[in-house]
């Protein structure tokens, strides 16, 4: 329980690191949040695998909705930035961890992920200055519809 309760406050000072800090040094604050995830709190190399397998997958799902013009950031270039890449990766030490709860029954990660998908997202426009391409309702539709898919997808990339 305390270590779930360590890896949700460490996920939080990640994300929010990653999100108001951007691309700067506040990254090695998202950097030291997995530090102390593979250190302290994972007791097994499948959680460095999952990271890396999740950071794949998240970079190549949101750079497939920027090149849709979902999202536009501030930062040029192809790919999305690479504080939103260190927030897939910290995302990926919740998933053994504080929200291994969510996995099963299979609906419960998909109603956490259509809610908090979409959450995440705006609440990372707001600070983020990260705009939507689209009118803020249907962007939200379609990011809860997609995120109740994707994290049903993350915990069983996760088994």
């Amino acid at each position: 329980m305390l270590k779930s309760l360590a890896n949700a406050a460490l996920f939080q000072c990640g994300w929010f690191a990653c999100v108001l800090g951007g691309d700067s040094l506040w990254l090695l604050v998202g950097l030291a949040v997995l530090a102390i995830h593979l250190l302290w709190l994972s007791s097994s190399a499948e959680d460095g695998v999952l990271i890396i397998s999740v950071t794949l997958v998240g970079t190549l799902l949101d750079t497939a909705l920027r090149a849709l013009g979902v999202f536009h950031f501030n930062e040029p270039g192809p790919l999305i930035p690479f504080w939103l890449m260190l927030l897939w990766a910290l995302l990926a030490t919740t998933l053994h961890h504080c929200l291994a709860w969510s996995a099963r029954p299979w609906w419960r990660a998909a109603v956490l992920g259509a809610v908090g998908g979409p959450a995440s997202y705006y609440a990372g426009s707001q600070l983020a200055g990260v705009q939507f391409g689209y009118a803020t309702g249907p962007t939200m539709a379609g990011l809860a519809v997609l995120w109740a898919f994707v994290f049903v997808g993350l915990h069983r990339l996760a088994r």
